[in-house]
């Protein structure tokens, strides 16, 4: 198994790629959720979806992560997955209503099909057996209590939601990261790509919210802007971010290692993918009312989206800062202030965004982005440059 995984040291395969087309469909889904129940209900329903999806793709990261996703069995289980993905996604718009059941049973079999292809790669791993035993349940838990909750309606069904999600993302927490491995480079585009898809939603979103108006200034305004936007927000984390953080995880091995993953990748890059889906939302409403002021959700959505994506780099860094401090006397990085300032401010320019054109408003985010870039590569230039020379 260790020969294997060294030798997978790699590119993401077509395979996985394939599996992901179906997370492209699956977010969109999710922000056209939140579209057509634009109130705070939807927006936490949207949320909840959202990192249930989330939590089922990162399963599949960690999988073809330990085992050749190229294998027949394997190919095959990850065909049936994207198979019960592609109805999950398709349920998405009823998960909380006509189609909650279908979302549930989709969703526990993507859980099953899961655990089953982990079980093939335990077949020639001990450790990795004895963390999966320890783990299967609160995944089938967490699964079922979703599938339950298709039965139910009101408050009840939210916090059976809740009880599940908690239920499959504190199941990562068990054996604390003995018994799984990494390959980290792998590993890391893996999560890069993600990153790309959800960037991609967002273009998406600029054309599903043009689409049936006429191309007027405004909107090819506004499609510009969004574009800048989107390429401030893949320059913040894949210039420097990115790297720095696949260095650091090829340097440990172990549990340590998968405890870095888990926090650092599955955990917190999912705040990064919800702010990511917010801004969509935000950006379609922008482009469908670019000479009105935003409402109050889709304004708290385009400001707040971004403010989310740039304070969880934050959170990357202190996770970063906690290991490198631990393992190395290396410098721990130096990203934070530009980005906590880019947070703060988005913030403060929601009570702006409920009276300017949505044009004007987006407008500004833009600003406060590609201000934050260039903070970035004046002000850290040599940091920069030596972050990206130890690139792995």
């Amino acid at each position: 198994m260790d020969d294997q995984r060294n030798e997978r040291e790699q590119r993401v395969t077509p395979l996985e790629l394939f599996f992901d087309l179906v997370v492209v469909f699956a977010f969109t889904q999710v922000t056209e959720f939140m579209s057509d129940d634009l109130t705070w209900r939807g927006i936490g329903r949207g949320l909840l979806v959202l990192a249930a999806i989330w939590w089922a793709w990162t399963g599949y990261a960690w999988l073809t992560n330990a085992l050749e996703p190229e294998e027949g069995q394997v190919r095959a289980g990850m065909f049936g997955a994207m198979a019960a993905m592609l109805v999950l996604a398709l349920a998405v718009p009823g998960a909380f209503g006509a189609d909650a059941v279908l979302f549930g049973v989709a969703y526990l079999l993507v859980r099953l099909i899961n655990l089953v292809l982990y079980a093939i790669a335990g077949r020639r791993d001990p450790d990795l057996l004895r963390a999966l035993i320890a783990f299967a349940p609160a995944a089938t838990i967490g699964a079922g209590c979703i599938l339950v909750a298709g039965f139910i309606d009101g408050g009840a069904q939210t916090a059976l939601w809740v009880v599940g999600l908690a239920a499959l993302y504190g199941g990562a927490l068990i054996g604390r990261g003995r018994g799984w491995h990494i390959s980290p480079a792998h590993f890391a585009e893996r999560y890069g790509l993600i990153v790309i898809i959800a960037l991609g939603e967002s273009i998406i979103a600029l054309g599903v919210g043009a689409a049936g108006f006429s191309l007027s200034a405004g909107i090819i305004s506004a499609a510009v802007l969004g574009v800048v936007v989107v390429a401030a927000l893949w320059w913040a984390y894949f210039d420097v971010v990115a790297v720095m953080s696949q260095r650091q995880l090829a340097q440990t091995t172990g549990a340590a290692q998968a405890r870095l993953a888990r926090d650092y990748y599955s955990y917190l890059h999912e705040p990064m993918i919800a702010g990511i889906v917010l801004f969509a939302l935000g950006l379609k409403t922008t482009i469908e009312h670019v000479g009105e002021p935003l409402a109050a959700v889709p304004a708290v959505a385009l400001c707040g989206g971004l403010a989310i994506y740039f304070l969880t780099h934050l959170g990357l860094r202190v996770r970063l800062v906690r290991f490198i401090r631990r393992t190395t006397p290396e410098r721990p990085g130096w990203i934070g202030p530009g980005r906590l300032a880019a947070g703060v401010i988005m913030l403060a320019l929601i009570p702006a965004a409920l009276e300017l054109p949505a044009l004007a408003s987006l407008a500004l985010v833009t600003a406060v982005c590609c201000a934050l870039i260039a903070w970035d590569v004046i002000h850290y230039r040599e940091d920069r440059a030596e972050v990206r020379r130890a690139r792995p």
